[in-house]
């Protein structure tokens, strides 16, 4: 399962807004196969990107609950932040 949230937090991070955290407990490994139909195209995909083949199916919360009986909560919790205090050239050698 913390694939599956790591998977979803990574890829669709601009499709669901929100990052996804993994707190089902559960810690085997699962082969899961989920069919939805993007709203929208991650930027990333381009301009060029072909549409998904199935337009009319269910959206990623839908198909995540009536697929693999999981529910994306919105909730609040701490984030990594990465902080950068400063940058130099490095030196010649």
């Amino acid at each position: 399962m913390a694939v599956l949230a790591t998977a979803l937090s990574r890829t669709y991070v601009s499709l669901l807004g929100r990052n996804v955290i993994d707190a089902t407990g559960l810690t085997g490994a699962y082969d899961v196969h989920l069919k939805w139909a993007m709203d929208s195209l991650p930027a990333a995909a381009g301009p060029n990107a072909t549409p998904p083949s199935d337009a009319t199916g269910p959206s990623i919360f839908t198909a995540l609950q009536e697929q693999l009986g999981l529910k994306l909560e919105s909730t609040r919790g701490p984030v990594e932040v990465l902080v950068i205090d400063r940058v130099e050239r490095p030196s010649e050698n």
